[in-house]
């Protein structure tokens, strides 16, 4: 998981900037590119997300428009781009596949994660059971501040919204967005899940934030097969 730091970028890009299409400059982010690879050792593989629940298999699939992505190869790494929403990483326990999901709030309620758990095991051949989960930093419950629409599109959820109207009366509530996640993870038959517990709008110095910035640069989760 990258941070901000370590990078080539100015302004609000400062400095670790991943994202080639939120207006920063291309050859900085095409070196910071080049570093993230290098601290992985692996070749990231960039998609175009757009908080669907489309899983595309690296080295199979030739269209990148897609949230999530799996693989069996050594070498190749699913990398998911994010700032504010939630990163999710996946593992077989013996390490023969591994995949990554982009899980905004319309991902998760459309259910990218279910959907890229399938194919892991759909081609891979194990079982839930057999996979680990990982969280990483998003938007954390004290500042996920979501309307109605947001709580219809998870009726399994409930508990995990928080009512918090504003002054003006109108109704609103405050939703966590890994505990969300780790519900999606169980009902989905995996039961070692670790990480979520950090929060990218409060930690300014480490994360970027849309909510927080609105112009802002990209982090990046990235897991693969060591060859």
């Amino acid at each position: 998981m990258s941070t901000r730091e370590g990078g080539v970028s100015l302004g609000p890009y400062a400095s670790l900037n991943l994202g080639s299409a939120v207006g920063d400059d291309a050859a900085a982010v095409a070196e910071n590119r080049r570093r993230f690879a290098a601290a992985t050792g692996a070749e990231p593989v960039w998609m175009t997300q757009v908080h669907g629940t489309r899983v595309i298999r690296l080295g199979h699939d030739q269209d990148l428009v897609a949230d999530a992505a799996w693989t069996d190869e050594p070498g190749r790494a699913c990398t998911v781009q994010v700032a504010d929403c939630l990163p999710v990483l996946l593992a077989r326990r013996d390490g023969r596949a591994v995949g990554a999901a982009h899980a905004g709030w319309r991902g998760l309620a459309g259910g990218v994660i279910e959907s890229t758990v399938r194919a892991i095991c759909a081609g891979s051949g194990c079982t839930p059971a057999d996979l680990v989960a990982w969280l990483g930093p998003c938007i954390g419950a004290r500042e996920f501040e979501v309307g109605a629409d947001v709580l219809a599109a998870f009726p399994d959820g409930a508990a995990h919204f928080v009512s918090r109207p504003r002054p003006d009366g109108s109704p609103r509530w405050r939703a966590d967005l890994p505990a969300l996640a780790r519900g999606r993870l169980a009902a989905a038959g995996i039961t070692a899940i670790a990480g979520g517990t950090w929060c990218t709008v409060e930690d300014r110095s480490s994360f970027f934030s849309y909510r927080r910035d609105g112009v802002t640069g990209r982090l990046a989760a990235a897991v693969w097969r060591r060859g």
